[in-house]
């Protein structure tokens, strides 16, 4: 990530950021999508530094900053309409440089870290129910004309159904990764670059397997294993476009989403008895707290369930 000459940063700050972005794309080995927010959250903050002490900030403009600086910047961008959840995430980035900065004695970042990031709103995943999760992965529920694009498609959202996968690492997958048609364990790699192991069960399998029969490009081995009409990457937002005519011709809620596929196979394993352990390493989590959510979906569904059905209720 190199930071192109900016009007809001001195040059100091400018190597520093150059800096940076090599550290956290080459040790940390954040997303490329990682890399772009967190470059332009600090470029807010350094902008927004730049109207607020007068000058471009410096390093040791940085290492200055008091706590009612990063207040006043919070509430600048809670007045230009930011939310909660772009606060937060925000804050992160600019701790991630200021912690960077720190590590080399440049400054002091206790005031960050005494910062509290914004209370979030409580908000839990919306799963599909097991019989909607099927049509959805179903081929013969495809929406489109050509086969192989049907066929592909099903292929996609049953991985992130069946195995629980994201939409990013279900369309990273190589040629050579595809997983056999009976089944099996797949090594997927998601956030951070680690690596997990899925499971694959036959039905996804032979939809993958399907897909490749029917498909007229071959996937190279090094290659993507999922590819558009035109031989090159599928991208996200076909698959995101195919579920959002699907929600319209079955009749689904506007939270049935490619990802509502991920949360769909962590709650249904829940409800059956999965282990919230075993969930976790399945989802890639890093902390239990992220999987424990869908203790709360199951616990809300149960309740329905017990209002509906309890004479009493």
């Amino acid at each position: 990530m190199t930071v192109a000459p900016l009007v809001f940063a001195a040059r100091d700050t400018l190597d520093q950021l150059d800096v940076w972005g090599e550290h956290l794309r080459g040790e940390r080995r954040l997303s490329a999508k990682t890399l772009e927010a967190y470059s332009r959250d600090v470029e807010q903050f350094l902008s927004f530094l730049t109207m607020h002490i007068g000058n471009p900030p410096t390093v040791p403009d940085l290492a200055g900053l008091r706590m009612a600086d990063i207040r006043a910047f919070m509430a600048f961008r809670r007045k230009d309409g930011a939310g909660p959840r772009t606060l937060a995430r925000g804050l992160a980035g600019i701790r991630s440089f200021i912690a960077f900065l720190e590590r080399d004695g440049l400054v002091n970042g206790a005031a960050f870290r005494a910062m509290r990031s914004p209370r979030q709103p409580k908000t839990l995943p919306r799963p599909l129910s097991a019989s909607d999760a099927l049509r959805v992965v179903d081929r013969d529920e495809q929406l489109d004309e050509e086969p192989w694009v049907a066929a592909r498609n099903a292929a996609v959202l049953a991985l992130l159904y069946g195995s629980g996968l994201r939409i990013s690492e279900a369309l990273s997958l190589r040629g050579a990764e595809a997983p056999p048609a009976e089944g099996g364990v797949l090594r997927v790699t998601g956030k951070g670059g680690k690596t997990r192991l899925v499971p694959v069960l036959p039905v996804v399998g032979a939809a993958v397997a399907d897909y490749l029969r029917l498909a007229p490009f071959v996937p190279k081995p090094d290659g993507p294993l999922f590819l558009g009409v035109r031989g090159g990457p599928l991208k996200p937002r076909l698959i995101q476009l195919a579920m959002a005519r699907m929600r319209g011709a079955l009749g689904l809620p506007d939270s049935a989403t490619p990802h509502a596929l991920r949360h769909s196979f962590a709650t249904h394993l829940l409800g059956n008895g999965g282990d919230l352990r075993a969930i976790q390493e399945l989802l890639g989590h890093a902390s239990l707290s992220t999987t424990q959510v869908y203790t709360a979906v199951d616990t809300e569904r149960l309740l329905a369930v017990y209002e509906k059905a309890h004479p009493r209720a």
